[in-house]
């Protein structure tokens, strides 16, 4: 039998968890390590653990569930000699194809884990960091809000006339966990054709600064900073995209060409917006606030469904404000979305893999809970070759948890 990819991963927070679980979305193996406790400091391991709702004793709140299920913990103390030997013992003795890690590159000599060290136990090792900005800023921390301001996300995002607003969903974070999955299955298929391992240095710095294509480059082709900073929710250059207050709640509008314009003037319920001035984009970008009045009477005097009725018949894009407590529940999502049961038997829906239909017949459609703090460092170690002595010996040394 084909043996399943190892990823062993140091990781806690949110961007490598996320992009380990693309793995575990594979069928891979996935441990993930966390250090033992700190002396005086009442959590352990990762800090997610504790944040959010307690889901399962007290090392297993809402927050940490989603992106860890499916994976293994073991519990190491890599500032000890003990942990370091017991890390490249496991790297050997289970033949691990990956190793990742979102510990500041400044730590990674003085715990073991540096490229240089890892791959000279196994040259054939995928080695994988996320950090703030990379390993050329070593020292600098980062969390995904940080980021998104540093970035210029936050001078993107909000009211025209209001603050700057961070993201949603942390997405910076999550664009890291992306190229995280991406780069090792490149990794992984150059390995086939070299034999050799590679050192992967990924930052949520550059993957921000790689999705600004529609913004930054403009500024060197005659654009404004004022033309591309925070719009609201209008789109800066395609007119008219927007949301519109309803009869009964809101709706997103987005014409995307003339002719997606010229669909939606032919529409009776839209027929009163037939004017010269708005038959081309730029005509309507100049008259822009006029357009965005005239649409929103429009669509006050309608209920959702039947502007929803009128744009699909149109072929416009389109679609109301779903409620996040609503999501779930959308056909697409829930026809593909994975699910977990926790300890006291409650079933918890998991988001779909990115591409679910390439996954599902891998996995099936439920992921083992997210593991307990350390809760397989006597298995994995056991596996690892060491005996009831030897790791008895390890944790009275403090060197597993």
């Amino acid at each position: 039998m084909k043996k399943r990819p190892v990823v062993l991963s140091l990781e806690q927070a949110l961007s490598l968890p996320y992009g380990t679980l693309r793995f575990v979305h594979l069928g891979w193996r996935v441990i993930r390590i966390e250090a033992t406790p700190v002396p005086g400091r009442a959590s352990a391991g990762d800090p997610n653990r504790y944040i959010g709702r307690p889901v399962a004793g007290g090392d297993r709140h809402s927050y940490y569930v989603a992106p860890n299920a499916g994976k293994e913990s073991i519990a190491l103390n890599l500032k000890s000699a003990e942990g370091r030997a017991t890390l490249q013992r496991l790297i050997k003795e289970l033949e691990v194809d990956v190793f990742c890690t979102n510990t500041m590159p400044a730590r990674h000599a003085p715990l073991g884990i540096d490229y240089q060290t890892l791959s000279a136990l196994r040259p054939e090792l995928i080695w994988c960091s996320v950090s703030a900005q990379g390993q050329a800023y070593p020292d600098v921390p980062g969390y995904d809000p940080a980021v998104q301001a540093l970035m210029g996300f936050m001078d993107l995002t909000g009211e025209r006339d209001g603050p700057p607003l961070q993201c949603g969903p942390p997405v910076t974070d999550l664009k890291a966990g992306d190229e995280v999955f991406a780069q090792t299955l490149l990794a992984l298929l150059e390995r086939t054709e070299t034999g050799r391992g590679k050192e992967i240095d990924i930052s949520l710095a550059h993957g921000a600064a790689s999705w600004l294509h529609t913004f930054t480059p403009m500024l060197d082709m005659d654009s404004t900073p004022e033309e591309l900073r925070r719009n609201g929710n209008s789109h800066r250059q395609f007119i008219p995209v927007n949301s519109y207050a309803t009869a009964d709640g809101f709706i997103y509008i987005a014409v995307g060409s003339d002719a997606q314009w010229a669909r939606l003037i032919e529409a009776p319920l839209f027929a009163s917006l037939d004017e010269e001035r708005y038959l081309t984009n730029e005509g309507r970008r100049a008259s822009q606030a006029d357009l965005h009045r005239a649409i929103g009477a429009l669509t006050a005097e309608h209920t959702s469904a039947a502007l929803s009725a009128a744009l699909a018949a149109a072929a416009i894009p389109h679609s109301p404000i779903t409620p996040i407590e609503e999501v779930a529940d959308l056909p697409l999502v829930a026809d593909t979305a994975l699910k977990t049961t926790a300890p006291d038997g409650r079933e918890i829906r998991l988001p779909p893999p990115a591409v679910p239909v390439a996954h599902l017949d891998s996995i099936g459609r439920e992921l083992p809970f997210a593991p307990s703090y350390g809760e397989q460092t006597t298995a994995i170690l056991g596996e690892a070759g060491l005996s009831e002595a030897a790791i008895a010996d390890l944790r009275a040394s403090g060197a597993i948890a």
